[in-house]
């Protein structure tokens, strides 16, 4: 049974950062395309970043690229998400997500996450708040 598990959020700052990460278990994070979402009260689940299953490609909503970042550690399963500049319309729950569909070893390895707001795996959350 594959899990993922995130951790790092907390209450910050308007301007702080913050870095979330993202175990991967039960089977190796490189099988995976991995991604992030985040959900703010009242408001549908939105896409935030994806990332190709070897790390070569990376993929961030337009709106947040300039602020966030993805990245991953295959030998440590892990998926990280440095989010920068952070704002109080950041607050969510931000989720982990795992897809292994047949583009995860391609160029589109962020389509099933990000246009069709799929993954096979889901973690539970992790609650940010950026409140002053």
């Amino acid at each position: 049974q594959v899990q993922l598990v995130e951790s790092g959020g907390g209450l910050v700052q308007p301007g702080d950062s913050l870095r979330l990460s993202c175990v991967v278990s039960g089977r190796a994070s490189s099988d995976y395309a991995m991604g992030w979402f985040r959900q703010a009260p009242g408001k549908d689940r939105e896409f935030v970043a994806a990332i190709r299953w070897d790390g070569s490609g990376t993929y961030c909503a337009d709106s947040l690229k300039d602020r966030f970042s993805i990245s991953r550690d295959n030998a440590k399963n892990t998926v990280d998400l440095q989010m920068n500049s952070l704002k109080p319309e950041d607050t969510a729950v931000y989720y982990c997500a795992a897809d292994s569909s047949s583009y995860v070893t391609t160029n589109f390895f962020y389509l099933r996450l990000a246009r069709f707001m799929r993954a096979d795996y889901w973690g539970q959350g992790t609650q940010v708040t950026v409140s002053s």
